[in-house]
């Protein structure tokens, strides 16, 4: 076969369009049997550039990106390649003998039915498939049987996230034990070309997110047979797995394929690669991030310029911009069983995740959106380990209180609570489509999720920064929805925003107020009660001078809001440092004039629901 030479011996033939199309008229299963043969001389150190570089032009003309990317004949020579001249049902099956996974990691969609044993799990959030629960040791457990919202995944086998005991037969570390070795050439395909599969995929995110392309839900549809066939070869086991997700953690990998400077030939294929490259820079301009506060500016996380140095990487920035579609999600999912992964997954989460508070804010469909991402999310953060370490290396609490704070500033008002001409406080709008659709649902479920791990509340608690922004984000629910009584005439419609404010401040106020309490439940804990505490008393304080009222004898009682979170938070965490015994309660009450000042809300709450008329004879 006929193959251009470089001058220079010490290079790697570079094989020509000749050469590739007499390979392939050898038909499918010669073809593949070749190009395993070569990449079993690379993977023994001979020939490798020229081993690597048949399969480079072999896969340029096999996944040109100017084909559908759901093409049968593109799929089926892929197969073919990575099977190495069996059928790919044979390689299938061999590969699957090899398979030593420890955990199950089946990922289900919405309505899903999973069970949860209170008794085995160690984070609130584990889950098991029926097989793996019915096959474990439940017996007079703790135990539930839901329906899946969000969708999920199995965790048994996760040590991190369930006990030994609760394990099935199949999972768990014991699991792998006496499984063979696989022959080393076995996946040496499969590892040559995985790379450019995953490279296409890029590719056809990045060519349909131009303006005046097809929607992104019809983008998605159209590459489904394409996730399809990498979604089975997850399911191929450890062994394929671990291709895959090197594949797409690699930085090598990724710089070599996607570096800009590498196409800088006029060919087709690298013309076609510099405008992809265009394209996604565009798009990453088009997918912007809240202002950070200026110290966390340089924060990885929160950095206005994106900069993606693997394919895991750019591929959750297309999951985010394409809106967490579900083939997508589920691919991502399949995939954490790997715990390498599941480590590069979660930083790639965190690194975009201000952006999905964006993504939420602007979405045509947030209920569906939230869903998805929590999908995504209780997989990552319900790993106690994990959990703290994004914490303490991207300031994950910092980006989920600072993305919250965000999306809450942008649907300020006035407050209306007394004197408007004086009062200088501003609540959130309860009307506005971030309060009634609940967009925020997703970011404070994560971190309901991630505070119910001790060591991450307790770095919370201890964080000046993070206590005084938290307040701030508090006090944006304190007194909103102000409720006017009409003496004039009838009111025929009542305002709808009664549910949305409730929502909101049980949801995104009193859920993390118990994950903090919860953990602060022995006497050691004082000194945390007491600097939460300190910082609630300074957040009521800034409060009742933002809205002027310095006179308990305020006469405007045909107004109330029922929204007092801030009180509420005072109210439990001095509770809380009574019951420590940490204080005595005249060392932690305010001044006497203070104190009249706080009252007064609540009690005109009391009073609104119980007037004193209606029990007057």
């Amino acid at each position: 076969m006929a193959a251009s030479t470089s001058h220079d011996p010490n290079l790697a033939a570079t094989p020509d369009a000749e050469f590739i199309n007499v390979l392939m008229s050898k038909g499918k299963r010669n073809t593949a049997a070749y190009i395993h043969a070569e990449c079993s001389k690379a993977a023994l150190g001979m020939h490798s550039n020229a081993a690597l570089n048949t399969v480079k032009a072999l896969l340029e003309k096999i996944l040109d990106p100017t084909k559908p990317i759901s093409d049968w004949e593109t799929i089926d020579w892929c197969k073919w390649l990575m099977a190495g001249g069996s059928t790919f049902d044979e390689f299938d099956s061999i590969v699957k003998d090899y398979d030593n996974a420890t955990t199950c990691g089946l990922v289900w969609t919405p309505n899903f039915v999973a069970y949860r044993c209170r008794t085995c799990g160690i984070s609130p959030c584990m889950s098991l498939c029926t097989n793996c629960f019915k096959k474990g040791n439940h017996e007079k457990h703790d135990f539930n049987m839901f329906l899946s919202q969000a969708g999920g995944a199995c965790d048994c086998g996760d040590t991190s996230v369930m006990k030994e005991s609760g394990f099935c037969d199949k999972h768990g570390p014991k699991a792998a034990v006496n499984k063979s070795a696989a022959p080393s050439n076995l996946m040496c395909v499969a590892e040559a070309i995985m790379p450019r599969i995953i490279l296409r995929l890029i590719q056809y995110l990045r060519e349909n997110s131009k303006v005046g392309a097809p929607d992104f839900k019809t983008a998605i549809q159209e590459a489904e047979v394409y996730l399809k066939m990498l979604v089975d070869l997850n399911n191929m086991g450890a062994l394929m797995r671990h291709v895959m997700t090197t594949a797409l953690t690699n930085p090598q990998k990724y710089r070599g394929l996607m570096d800009p400077s590498t196409y800088a030939g006029e060919s087709r294929y690298d013309v076609y690669c510099r405008d992809s490259y265009k394209t996604y820079q565009d798009a990453i301009k088009g997918l912007p991030n809240p202002e950070p506060p200026d110290e966390y500016k340089e924060c990885a996380s929160l950095q206005e310029q994106l900069e993606h140095k693997t394919f895991l990487e750019e591929l959750v920035f297309w999951t985010v911009a394409y809106e967490f579609p579900q083939q997508v999600v589920c691919l991502l999912l399949n995939m954490l069983p790997d715990p390498d992964y599941k480590e590069a997954l979660t930083r790639a989460f965190v690194l975009h995740y201000s952006r999905i508070s964006m993504m939420l804010e602007r979405s045509v469909d947030p209920d569906t959106l939230s869903n998805r991402v929590v999908h995504v999310s209780v997989q990552l953060f319900s790993n106690e380990s994990l959990a703290v370490r994004m914490v303490d290396q991207l300031k994950l609490l910092h980006v989920m209180v600072i993305s919250l704070k965000y999306m809450m500033s942008k649907i300020l008002i006035q407050n209306v609570l007394h004197d408007q001409d004086k009062n200088f406080h501003y609540v959130v709008d309860c009307g506005r489509q971030v309060m009634k659709e609940h967009c925020y649902w997703p970011l404070v479920s994560d971190l309901n999720n991630v505070l119910s791990h001790k060591p991450v509340a307790q770095r919370f608690m201890y964080d000046d920064s993070l206590l005084e922004m938290w307040f701030d984000f508090l006090s944006m629910f304190q007194g909103m929805n102000v409720n006017q009584r009409e003496m004039g005439e009838h009111i025929e419609f009542e305002p709808n925003t009664y549910y949305a404010a409730f929502s909101a401040e049980l949801e995104a106020s009193a859920y993390p107020m118990w994950a903090l309490v919860s953990h602060l439940r022995s006497p050691s804990s004082a000194l945390l009660t007491r600097r939460v505490l300190s910082f609630c008393q300074t957040a009521l304080q800034d409060w009742l001078d933002a809205v002027n009222f310095n006179d308990p004898k305020v006469n405007d009682s045909l107004q109330v809001s029922f929204h007092l979170p801030l009180h509420r938070y005072y109210a439990v965490f001095l509770c809380q440092a009574i019951r420590q015994k940490c204080a005595t309660l005249n060392e932690l009450l305010p001044s006497t004039e203070t104190l009249h000042l706080l009252m007064m809300h609540p009690l005109r709450v009391q009073e609104y629901i119980f007037p004193k008329d209606l029990f007057a004879d």
